[in-house]
């Protein structure tokens, strides 16, 4: 059953691209890739993403699981895949029969249609935050992947790889030349290094300069951008301008001194949030995009490691059902918006030239109403419960301090919080009640630079436009021959 709802969604994404016109396809191949991630209340649809990508021009695309929705989207439409298998599903592919009938579910069943590079094996698993959960249990899966991908035929092609967040290496004085990786795991990461080696696959690393500027307030403000003009002295006569540089180069000493100097590095992630803290907008997101995409353009790499680097960006839109436990701005990574608008213009080519991004096309909305809060309601008493309430079931990380709804009113405040819950709740009159002490209006709510958004009608609830009367016959007469 599960086989054949994967070749139903194929075959109704390529009858959807199939129709795609000339011009939402245009666009040549960049150097960058981007994270397409599905932590989203409402998802857009995924052939109308594909559509927006290869408006784009955008090339690469990486996943973090292997969902047949998006993935049959991605199918002949000639984008480079990078399959995700998420963290809680390590242990399970401790076992190689697990390990086989991942691959040929996920990766053979696709063919030559899906044209997979990578499969991810879990995402940042050696994250300190985890405390060594998935120490045990990510480099045997990383075999067993390998292996079955080997033994599918397509070992060749496809390679295995294990997208690491740069805490899992350090510099104890802070130079690049004194990189090395984390004591507590550096046995198990030369090990898995020489296996990536041995295999021809490469290191995949998140590097985020943000995270330096959010985690130290000590850290120095200009560093973190590619045009701040401040200077670094390593051995050798080498100087840093940037953190991005830095970082990179401390793993590839990493990688020298574990025995692997050449091994190919991917930057799997890197990006520049636009709301959820005072250092994350869209100006900084700006500036941060700008440059790393002219130096990307240069084709310069790094002082230790010139030359041609392949980055992936993060993210493609911003997720309002991500853990906010590291910071309110993990919902706001996105170059595009929760509708699939670009958020400011960007040249991916590098070349300066910015404009605004094509946008997701076909995106439908739920009604233009908001759900705001009731002044004229007897009892207030339980504001600060519902409040609370609308806050933890919904997205507030807009009005935090230095965010972009910080500074509204009490009133404005509270609609904020409620009005978001009523969106991610598909606008349900239910979610509109909160004790009595709100109400659904027509009127606009936005306010003072605010955006008070109307939520899309979510993907999954809808019909894929454009399919034709034959797709949807032939679809139909397959789910009552097969189901």
């Amino acid at each position: 059953m599960a086989r054949l709802l994967r070749l139903l969604a194929v075959v109704a994404a390529a009858l959807l691209l199939a129709a795609a016109s000339p011009a939402a396809m245009a666009g040549g191949p960049v150097e960058v890739g981007v994270n397409w991630g599905s932590q989203l209340s409402h998802p857009l649809l995924p052939s109308s993403v594909v559509k927006m990508l290869k408006a784009n021009g955008i090339s690469r695309v990486k996943m973090f699981d292997a969902d047949p929705w998006p993935v049959g989207a991605l199918v002949d439409s000639g984008i480079e895949v990078m399959l995700g298998i998420p963290n809680d599903m390590l242990e399970t592919m401790n076992s190689y029969g697990n390990a086989k009938d991942w691959v040929s579910e996920n990766v053979t069943s696709y063919g030559d249609k899906l044209k997979l590079k990578y499969v991810a094996v879990g995402n940042e698993p050696f994250l300190k935050a985890y405390n060594g959960s998935f120490m045990k249990t990510t480099f045997p899966a990383l075999k067993n992947v390998q292996k079955a991908l080997d033994e599918a035929g397509v070992g060749d092609k496809v390679k295995a790889v294990v997208p690491l967040n740069a805490d899992v290496y350090v510099s104890p004085d802070d130079k690049p030349s004194s990189g090395a990786f984390r004591p507590d795991i550096n046995d198990l990461m030369t090990d898995m290094v020489k296996f990536l080696h041995d295999h021809g696959a490469p290191f995949v690393v998140n590097i985020y300069p943000f995270l330096s500027l959010y985690q130290s307030d000590d850290f120095p403000f200009e560093f973190a951008f590619f045009d701040g003009g401040r200077n670094i002295q390593d051995k050798g006569g080498i100087s840093y301008t940037n953190v991005f540089d830095a970082n990179y180069d401390t793993l590839v000493n990493a990688l020298k001194k574990a025995g692997v100097p050449n091994l190919k590095v991917i930057v799997g992630e890197a990006g520049w949030p636009t709301d959820g803290n005072k250092n994350a907008n869209l100006k900084l997101a700006r500036r941060f995009y700008d440059g790393l995409l002219e130096k990307l353009s240069k084709d310069e790499g790094t002082p230790v490691r010139p030359g041609k680097m392949e980055v992936y960006l993060f993210g493609l839109f911003d997720e309002d059902m991500k853990s906010i436990a590291p910071g309110n701005f993990e919902r706001h990574w996105g170059i595009f918006t929760y509708d699939g608008k670009p958020k400011f213009p960007m040249d991916l080519t590098g070349k300066g030239h910015d404009k605004m991004l094509s946008p997701v096309p076909d995106v439908e909305y739920l009604p233009h109403q908001w759900c705001v809060f009731d002044d004229g309601a007897n009892d207030k008493s339980k504001l600060p419960g519902n409040i609370q309430y609308a806050c933890a079931s919904g997205d507030c990380t807009a009005l935090g301090y230095g965010c972009s709804c910080n500074g509204l009113d009490e009133k404005s405040n509270i609609s904020y919080a409620f009005n978001m819950y009523f969106q991610m709740q598909d606008q349900d009159v239910r979610a509109c009640d909160f004790d009595g002490l709100a109400k659904i209006t027509d009127k606009n709510a936005s306010t003072r630079g605010c955006l008070f958004p109307v939520q899309v009608l979510s993907a999954g609830g809808r019909a894929a436009p454009g399919l034709g009367w034959a797709a949807a016959a032939f679809l139909a007469l397959a789910v009552m021959l097969f189901v």
